[in-house]
């Protein structure tokens, strides 16, 4: 198979001139017209017309061939003529139509004639396109709260992540034993934990052109890819330490096998998928409404007359389901922490701009992708569930169960981009594959020509929202800089604390974490790894615990300017009370205060530093 090949598409038929044309007539898919079990026979509508590809006998239309008629398979009865012999008839030699250039025969495997090469051409030239978007300054954007909470989870001893997950998180159990072991191999740098996630981004633009090129055509897979490789969400998520990312390409590779399956099927093949089913659920849980596109293609399948198919995908969810129900049930009772998700119409309206980044690209995208369901054929139906029944399932229930977020249904995203693929390769004509003959080489090549048009205009769309992504989250404070300044200014005994609702603390914990002199947190009354939690439970008497700071660095990010109005009242009062501020610095969504004691608070503090020292500080 050449590098134009594609899969053999259902409902095919060759043509006079041996060319291939599957959307003649719009009777490409089911309902349309009938199929001879892939073997490349087709009944038009209303025709009645029915090749036996193992006798090579041809029939007027409204008739069938019986071999028992015939001592030449190739003989021909015109209608409304009659046989000159009844024993011999007088028949043109048969011919046997070529298959197009850019097709393989229907017994011809895939990976005969150049298809393994064709196969790893189509894979990797999307995945290094999209690898080389998301290494470009994967290092530089600060981590927010989410990714300090993975570096959190994914540094803990095996038994302090035991005691988190069984409170907290622990739907992404599978996601932080990876990191832990990546994390104790390749260090805890931005770039170092982005590489897993931009690893798992960048081949789920090599899957879905497979899955475009088993589906429909190579130039269609291939579009699909890079035009993946180049829209926003690719950058953003690929250079995230969450594991949406490992999402889309646990949901690419599962539906990729599902359709080996129903090509090829095998016993290997299905192990395989069976195997895809628990890295769905285990990447996030919300991918798991994919299986009702993959449930669509079955029934699909069983309709064309697969009668095995059912049983086969009935065992696999089963079996699959069977390692992802426990981790789903013990989750349940932890949707508290994601309570805070309550969509409105606003949210639903914005849908699409928050999952492609821009305006400027979902727009296109999606109205391509509308165009590519009726270009679709067979395949319009699962692919349509795909890009709907996870945004409307997970918003209809977002009281119940808030799933409804864009960053969850990332896996919806290359779905809608493998239709605008469609849509635009079919506009230009080959999708169907080239015709033989005049012209076919120039038709091909402006095929190619398109592909490449169409990739540039979508990243020249996605520019701007490329730029945003490499940009610090919105929203999120400055606590690199906070972290740099208080590493240039700091004395040994220098304390820290923290005012605000932007876990802080955790933040502040990674910035310094190579900094052996680091100000000591003195609030810290029980430890994140004693609560099996993220978070730390502050001293219930600030003044007894402050006793020993002579030098405090408030880091705050309070949104009314009010650096102390974001703790406790009676943490305030006391600090206010015995310290006096020295040094303000403003940064981004942040206040940096050094704060130092006043003559007489150290005057009048020696009662509650005895006390102090008898007490036990957890750090």
């Amino acid at each position: 198979m050449s590098l134009n090949a594609s899969a053999p598409y259902g409902g095919g038929y060759p043509d006079a001139q041996g060319g291939h044309d599957p959307y003649a007539g719009q009777g490409a898919y089911a309902g349309q017209g009938a199929y001879a079990d892939g073997q490349g026979g087709y009944a038009g509508p209303g025709q009645g017309t029915y090749a036996d590809p193992a006798q090579d006998a041809y029939a007027a239309p409204g008739q069938y061939a019986d071999p028992g008629q015939y001592t030449d398979q190739g003989a021909y009865t015109a209608p409304g003529q009659q046989q000159a012999q009844a024993a011999e008839p007088v028949a043109p030699a048969p011919v046997d139509p070529e298959p197009p250039a850019d097709e393989p025969g229907e017994d011809e495997p895939e990976d005969a004639k150049g298809g393994r090469l064709a196969t790893a051409v189509t894979f990797l030239l999307p995945t290094v396109l999209a690898f080389a978007m998301i290494w470009r300054g994967i290092g530089d954007r600060q981590l927010w709260r989410d990714e300090h909470a993975t570096w959190w989870a994914a540094t803990l001893s095996f038994h302090d992540l035991s005691l988190l997950i069984r409170s907290i998180d622990v739907v992404f159990t599978p996601y932080y034993v990876l990191m832990h072991v990546w994390i104790s191999v390749a260090g805890d740098s931005p770039t170092a934990m982005r590489i897993p996630g931009a690893v798992a981004m960048a081949a789920s633009a090599g899957l879905l052109a497979l899955l475009g090129r088993r589906m429909f055509t190579t130039q269609a897979g291939l579009l699909a890819g890079l035009a993946l490789a180049v829209v926003p969400f690719t950058t953003r998520y690929g250079q995230e330490i969450r594991p949406y990312a490992f999402a889309v390409a646990a949901v690419l590779l599962s539906t990729l096998l599902l359709a080996r399956a129903l090509d090829k099927p095998s016993f290997k093949v299905w192990v395989a998928y069976t195997l895809s089913v628990p890295l769905i659920g285990w990447s996030h849980l919300a991918s798991l409404a994919v299986l009702g596109a993959h449930l669509v293609m079955i029934l699909i399948a069983r309709r064309a007359g697969d009668k095995i198919v059912g049983w086969a995908y009935a065992a696999a969810c089963t079996l699959g389901m069977c390692f992802v129900i426990p981790m789903a049930v013990s989750g349940s009772g932890q949707s508290g922490q994601i309570a805070w998700n309550n969509p409105v119409l606003k949210d639903l309206i914005e849908f699409p701009k928050n999952l492609f980044g821009a305006w400027a690209v979902a727009v296109p995208v999606m109205a391509l992708g509308a165009l590519g369901l009726f270009f679709a054929g067979r395949r319009a139906l699962p692919l349509a569930v795909w890009i709907v029944l996870p945004p409307v399932a997970t918003y209809v229930t977002a009281a119940q169960l808030h799933l409804f977020l864009p960053r969850y249904l990332l896996f919806t995203a290359p779905a809608w981009v493998l239709l605008a693929a469609v849509a635009v390769v079919r506009i230009a004509g080959p999708v169907a594959g080239a015709k033989s003959g005049t012209g076919a080489v120039a038709r091909r090549g402006f095929g190619w020509v398109l592909v490449a048009a169409a990739v540039a205009g979508i990243a020249f769309q996605s520019l701007p929202g490329i730029r945003e992504t490499r940009q610090n989250a919105l929203g999120e404070p400055d606590y690199r800089g906070a972290a740099q300044l208080i590493e240039a200014g700091q004395k040994k005994g220098d304390g820290i604390v923290f005012s605000g609702v932007q876990a802080e603390r955790r933040a502040m914990d990674y910035e310094l974490r190579n900094d052996a002199d680091r100000p000591r947190d003195w609030l810290m009354y029980r430890t994140p790894q004693e609560l099996g939690s993220f978070g730390a439970i502050e001293c219930p008497q600030a003044t007894k615990c402050l006793a020993k700071a002579d030098r405090l660095w408030l880091v705050s990010t309070t949104l009314d300017g009010q650096p102390f109005s974001g703790m406790p009242k009676t943490t305030a009062t006391a600090i206010q009370k015995s310290f006096k501020v020295v040094k303000t610095r403003k940064l981004k969504y942040l206040q940096l205060v050094l704060l130092e004691r006043t003559r007489a608070a150290t005057d009048d503090s020696s009662e509650e530093k005895d006390d102090a020292a008898k007490r036990k500080v957890h750090t």
